[in-house]
């Protein structure tokens, strides 16, 4: 396997962060790291595989110096939307972590565990879904695949660190009395049912983008949905409720058996031991714990689950970092 040049996009950010972590783990067959970011981070120099790298001012002029295979984006939507499509046209894949294409028809929006072949249709750009819908599709999948999901009901527990450094930083001084700059209202000792902006139907965009990733990724566009997100007061890791009703007769049994043989899926579902998938479990984990398994006699087919992962992880950095070697294993890098 050659070795590919490789750029990360908004490196000084908390995924960007998370990213380079990722990539340190995992060792891809990588000649060249280029770190891109904004122009206030331009010039700052950071340790990374054992040597120093300059932080390079994302712009048209500095993307067209380089020759990129892939290119790992973090640094928002808008960014993404000018940007991803530079690169892509220098003839790299962009594998991006803001909202900015995952609804777009012609851009593969994947989970590698969960639906690893729609790398092959990518036209340059991949979408990494929301943190809080990769973890319920490890969970999702292994059970539609047994049992054929006919509706999904979503309730999620999300960490500040999901805001991004703002977030993070309105609980850690919230703890001491200082105003929230991110949120509208103070989230320590308290949770706030809006993750953000409102639409008109109701929902917010969070709980929109929950429904309509759901659809896209398990390829069900017709599938019954519907989502509440929630923020709470820690500082890693997403917990998710999630009520589920099949086609198919299920049983306790054979759902634990499709989620414990599925990969990357850790259950912790003791309840006479108190043992359940928690926050403090997952943070820095690539794995997606599920637990809290029972049958909902409510509907004639259906359970909940309590899933839970490091959304910073598995949520965005890992998830991207886990699309590019699928692209080297598949080949797809030109």
């Amino acid at each position: 396997m050659r070795k590919i040049n490789l750029a990360v996009v908004g490196a000084t950010g908390m995924v960007g962060n998370k990213f380079l972590e990722v990539l340190t783990e995992r060792k891809l067959p990588v000649e060249n790291y280029y770190l891109f970011a904004s122009a206030k981070s331009a010039g700052k120099v950071i340790d990374f595989m054992g040597k120093p790298h300059t932080v390079i001012e994302l712009t048209e002029e500095n993307v067209k110096k380089v020759k990129v295979d892939i290119a790992l984006f973090s640094a928002g939507g808008s960014v993404s939307k000018t940007f991803a499509p530079i690169f892509a046209a220098q003839g790299a894949i962009v594998v991006d972590n803001s909202s900015q294409w995952r609804m777009d028809k012609d851009v593969p929006l994947v989970v590698p565990e969960v639906n690893p072949d729609d790398v092959t249709w990518n036209h340059g750009i991949i979408a990494n879904p929301n943190c809080s819908t990769i973890q319920a599709m490890l969970a999702l999948k292994p059970l539609d695949e047994k049992y054929t999901i006919k509706r999904v009901v979503y309730s999620t527990y999300q960490a500040v660190s999901g805001a991004g450094v703002q977030g993070y930083n309105d609980l850690k001084d919230g703890i001491e009395g200082v105003a929230p700059k991110k949120f509208p209202y103070p989230i320590f000792a308290n949770v706030i049912p809006q993750i953000d902006v409102f639409l008109d139907n109701g929902y917010t965009k969070e709980e929109e983008k929950m429904i309509n990733e759901t659809r896209k990724i398990l390829g069900k566009p017709d599938l019954r949905v519907t989502a509440t997100t929630v923020r709470v007061p820690v500082f890693h890791g997403h917990s998710e409720s999630i009520n589920i009703e099949f086609e198919k007769p299920c049983t306790l049994e054979g759902i634990r058996e499709a989620l414990s043989s599925f990969p990357n899926v850790i259950l912790v579902d003791d309840d006479k031991n108190a043992k359940y998938p928690m926050p403090i479990y997952a943070e820095n984990h690539d794995e997606v714990y599920v637990g809290r398994i029972r049958l909902d006699y409510s509907v004639e087919s259906g359970c909940n689950l309590f899933v839970v992962a490091d959304n910073i992880r598995k949520g965005a950095a890992t998830n991207a970092v886990q699309i590019a070697q699928l692209l080297l294993e598949k080949g797809l890098v030109k």
